[in-house]
């Protein structure tokens, strides 16, 4: 196949978005399929065997942080060279709305995928006017597509709740060779826990923004005075953060990336995540394939993967006393904890890229095969659904 990739993030941009898609790509080269991708400028111009275009950009006025393309660029023309047999806009908001367009006018079939809560975000930050016209402009983009991928089952009804059609669910995978509890050594443990080996550890991981709720686990360190926090990772909120958790307790790393990443999560005891808003979390599902148990929000796409009581525990999401007993009751209970982890290690076990990626191709396939049975007009902005026609 031939597949043109039209993402709004991308390298050297960190988050879970750009994790998938570099995987993707090294999953299409190892498959034998031809791709390109149309993203923001600043990247590689190659990824794996794929070449990278980039077109520049302006921020993003809800997060400026999150660079955009101009939406007046025209993809036609790489799209006409290129000749895909399917169009892939990954959380299209700009580009991926001009993409589409073009796809439509050259009668190539269009997937596009869901990775971000906007709305919810918007929600989070106090933004409330925002929510529903954000909802009603996603809507309006993602039903010009033939077919439209999320990453849980959570996010698949609510998405379909607000009138999103022809959803899949497309989960996510995790490397559980290189995220193993072997990884686990003394040195990264003396670095992340300030040189407090024998201190319980917590660690967090992910993009360092307000929708993560990270300042919640200020909460844990107060009624838990015995335990050191790492946080791995980088934002927006850093500078913040590190004024709060400025009593020595906590140790910043930055972004960590391969066997760094794998061996933080190794080192530490417990895994947080109190972010309630998450479509699904790749951090989450690497913490539990590190052999970590995990403390997160009962929310959204961790909800596919982490059993209450069996590969995790998960708290009431508004309630951030239920987090400080949650993770207390996790410290406090050595059997639980060993239970938990081993638990989370065999469900891991079960979520491959390989398998997660070779289901995305037969998408692809069937959607460039029923690409011919059905033409669809671009519905106008106003969140009416795409007809067939």
């Amino acid at each position: 196949m031939r597949i043109a990739l039209i993402t709004e993030t991308f390298l050297p941009k960190v988050d879970g978005i750009v994790n998938t898609l570099c995987h993707l790509l090294n999953h299409l080269a190892r498959r034998g399929h031809t791709s390109v991708v149309l993203a923001p400028a600043g990247g590689p111009a190659r990824y794996a065997d794929t070449q990278v275009i980039g077109f520049p950009t302006v921020p993003f006025p809800l997060y400026p942080e999150l660079r955009l393309v101009r939406p007046i660029l025209s993809a036609t023309e790489h799209l006409k060279h290129f000749k895909p047999d399917v169009v892939h806009v990954i959380n299209p908001i700009w580009l991926g709305v001009a993409a589409t367009w073009r796809a439509r006018q050259l009668g190539l079939p269009v997937v596009a995928s869901y990775h971000t809560d906007v709305p919810g975000f918007a929600a989070r930050w106090g933004l409330h006017i925002a929510v529903e016209p954000l909802r009603r402009y996603l809507r309006w983009i993602h039903n010009q597509a033939d077919l439209n991928l999320c990453p849980s089952r959570a996010t698949q009804l609510d998405l379909e709740a607000h009138g999103f059609q022809r959803v899949k669910v497309w989960s996510r995978g995790v490397d559980a060779q290189r995220f193993h509890p072997r990884q686990r050594n003394t040195s990264w443990r003396d670095r992340l826990s300030g040189g407090h080996r024998d201190a319980p550890l917590l660690l967090f991981a992910g993009r360092l923004a307000p929708e993560k709720r990270i300042d919640w686990l200020r909460a844990v360190l107060d009624a838990l005075p015995q335990v050191r926090l790492c946080i791995v990772g980088d934002g927006p909120s850093r500078p913040a953060l590190e004024k709060l958790f400025g009593d020595g307790r906590t140790v910043f790393t930055g972004y960590l990336r391969g066997d760094d990443l794998a061996q933080a999560y190794a080192a530490a005891d417990v895994f947080v995540f109190p972010g309630a808003n998450e479509t699904f979390g790749n951090v989450v599902l690497e913490a539990m394939a590190s052999g970590l148990p995990v403390v997160a929000a009962r929310s959204g796409g961790v909800l596919d993967f982490v059993s209450d009581g069996i590969s995790g525990l998960l708290f009431n999401p508004e309630d951030k006393p239920a987090l400080v007993e949650t993770v207390r009751a996790v410290l406090m209970q050595e059997d639980l904890a060993r239970r938990l982890a081993a638990e989370a290690r065999t469900a891991a076990e079960s979520r491959s890229w390989e398998a997660v990626l070779d289901g995305l191709l037969e998408d692809y396939g069937n959607v460039i095969a029923t690409a011919g049975q059905a033409t669809r007009r671009i519905a106008p902005l106003a969140g009416q659904p795409v007809r067939s026609g």
